[in-house]
């Protein structure tokens, strides 16, 4: 996978969106106005903050479904993600929350979205949902199927999970690529917010194998340029929220913020780039 082909940079920031509550799940309002609303805010607030991609996610729909999610939810997260892509000229990843990996492709193939990330693509892990079963044959058949090239970036060891069999992390990120056929890796903590330890990320950069290593939960302005030392991108969420709460709506200047420390530990000696291009303007 060529992170700069997709991003335009070798060392890519994505931000994540996380959709309101989605018709169908426990508490959704019932209205989908808002849900879009609200999402195309927070893709703006991080397009103008300087990240390099964006990544939706159900993530308010909680408790979640361990595989196939409701049509009414592939169905809204569509509508969504085309009306970023109108917004924001950044590439667009999508996580159908718990483990709808074909849902994810499905979306991104209407939408010309360019990656998804899967929580369990390959082994069995214990979760708050119950067993989940990695389902990499049927997600890379059904991805050839459709005859799209949608990156695949695959948790390794997921978050708010136990592996079921060896924990052992160089295999696992070894079977993820290697038998899975992952486009990516991302390594997290142990629970959303918490980051992953530095010694955990050079063991799965060595067992990768120049495959990208994402860092995948806990990243802060704070902690950024140490994580990075040890992987190739990240995926950042509540650090940029306000307050730093995960139900807080993306503040523009804590993007901002995560963004320069991160570009001040790759490039010391480059003045950051006007990112202002970024965001459509629509007169």
């Amino acid at each position: 996978m060529d992170l700069y082909q997709l991003f335009k940079t070798r060392t890519p920031i994505i931000g994540v969106v996380h959709l309101l509550p989605l018709p169908t799940s426990p508490r959704w309002g019932g209205n989908l106005k808002a849900v879009i609303q609200r999402a195309e805010q927070e893709a703006a607030a991080l397009a103008s903050g300087g990240v390099d991609g964006i990544i939706v996610e159900n993530f308010f729909d909680a408790p979640f479904t361990k595989n196939q999610v409701d049509p009414a939810v592939v169905s809204a997260m569509t509508v969504v993600v085309q009306r970023i892509k109108n917004l924001v000229t950044l590439p667009i990843g999508l996580n159908v929350l718990r483990n709808d990996g074909k849902s994810a492709m499905a979306i991104a193939y209407a939408t010309q979205a360019q990656f998804i990330r899967v929580n369990v693509l390959t082994g069995v892990m214990a979760t708050d949902q119950g067993l989940i079963e990695g389902e990499a044959h049927q997600l890379l058949r059904y991805r050839r199927e459709l005859g799209c090239d949608v990156k695949i970036l695959a948790d390794v060891l997921v978050k708010h999970a136990r592996p079921l069999g060896s924990p052992n992390l160089t295999v696992a990120v070894k079977d993820t690529i290697e038998r899975g056929l992952a486009d990516g890796v991302i390594l997290s903590g142990w629970a959303t917010g918490s980051p992953p330890n530095q010694e955990d990320l050079e063991l799965a950069r060595g067992a990768a194998n120049g495959t990208p290593v994402f860092i995948g939960s806990g990243a802060n302005w704070e902690n950024i340029a140490t994580l990075m030392q040890a992987a190739n991108g990240v995926i950042v969420s509540s650090s940029l929220k306000r307050h730093g709460r995960i139900e807080q709506p993306i503040d523009p200047t804590r993007v901002s913020q995560f963004v320069e420390a991160a570009h001040s530990h790759w490039h010391p000696n480059v003045n950051i780039q006007s990112i202002s291009g970024a965001v459509k303007i629509h007169s």
